[in-house]
């Protein structure tokens, strides 16, 4: 019988890409998204729809319940759904901030507390979950998205301790950047939030360099092989950095001091 894969996210970058890797191994995968139509693609290569929001519970239990009466069993949890949400952080409402906490760690809990039951019970099973390199460096107006993603950090490493007794894997995917919607998002919120506040010189400077990142972006595919290794190999590494500069990123901020790091970041936007 084929492994069971759920990958959240499923309807357009990594883990569209993702999920069409993932049939080509064998594996049964089921997409899910808050929308069926974007999807079309992915059914056609052979992937599994779901209609979930990660932000709703009912949704999330429900898709869970779905997968569980048709395969009995699911094998591989990957949790990709999130965004970045930007903007000085005096200027950036709780609301959104409490809102991109649910989605981008809570709805990944939850999620994950729903699938633990059944990997436990058959004493194997792997938990991707994507942070970013932003989960190890911090920027300029994007307080609340790299709280999220430390956030998926803390949570990762606790959790592989606590599974390691049943068999269960959790690893951490770095993407570094990546050509997506998420960095569209990302940019155009932080002029929403601060491009005419008192930090409006610095998000115009931030915009353009988030333009610049996106012409040396990484494809998403580069990132959905990196996820297949980590679902595939016999024995994962805890952490995978992956596209666009993660590497020599995540290298800089461990060898230069916090003020060099703020001062490199700084310089990159002028």
């Amino acid at each position: 019988m084929s492994k069971v894969a759920l990958i959240t996210g499923a309807s357009s970058g990594i883990g569209k890409e993702t999920a069409k890797l993932l049939v080509k191994q064998g594996y049964t995968v089921y997409g899910a998204a808050r929308r069926l139509d974007k999807m079309q693609e992915l059914k056609q290569a052979g992937v599994k729809l779901i209609a979930m929001d990660v932000t709703d519970d009912e949704s999330m239990v429900d898709g869970i319940k779905e997968i569980i009466a048709n395969e009995h069993t699911i094998d591989v949890l990957v949790n990709n759904a999130g965004y970045g949400s930007y903007g000085a952080l005096e200027d950036v409402p709780l609301s959104e901030a409490r809102y991109q906490f649910e989605v981008n760690i809570f709805g990944m809990a939850r999620l994950t507390q729903l699938v633990l039951p059944y990997m436990r019970a058959q004493h194997s099973g792997r938990i991707i979950n994507i942070s970013s390199i932003g989960g190890e460096i911090g920027e300029p107006h994007g307080a609340w998205y790299h709280a999220t993603k430390y956030a998926v950090e803390g949570l990762s490493d606790s959790l592989r301790m606590e599974l390691k007794e049943f068999g269960i894997d959790v690893v951490v995917i770095r993407p570094g950047a990546i050509v997506t919607e998420w960095a569209g998002i990302a940019r155009e919120s932080m002029l929403k939030m601060s491009g005419d506040t008192a930090y409006k010189e610095l998000a115009h400077k931030h915009y353009k360099m988030f333009e610049q990142a996106d012409k040396r972006g990484s494809l998403p595919i580069v990132v959905a092989k990196t996820i297949v290794k980590a679902i595939t190999v016999a024995r994962p590494k805890t952490r995978y950095a992956t596209g666009g500069g993660a590497k020599l990123i995540l290298f800089a901020r461990k060898i230069l001091s916090d003020r060099m790091f703020d001062r490199v970041m700084l310089s990159m936007m002028r």
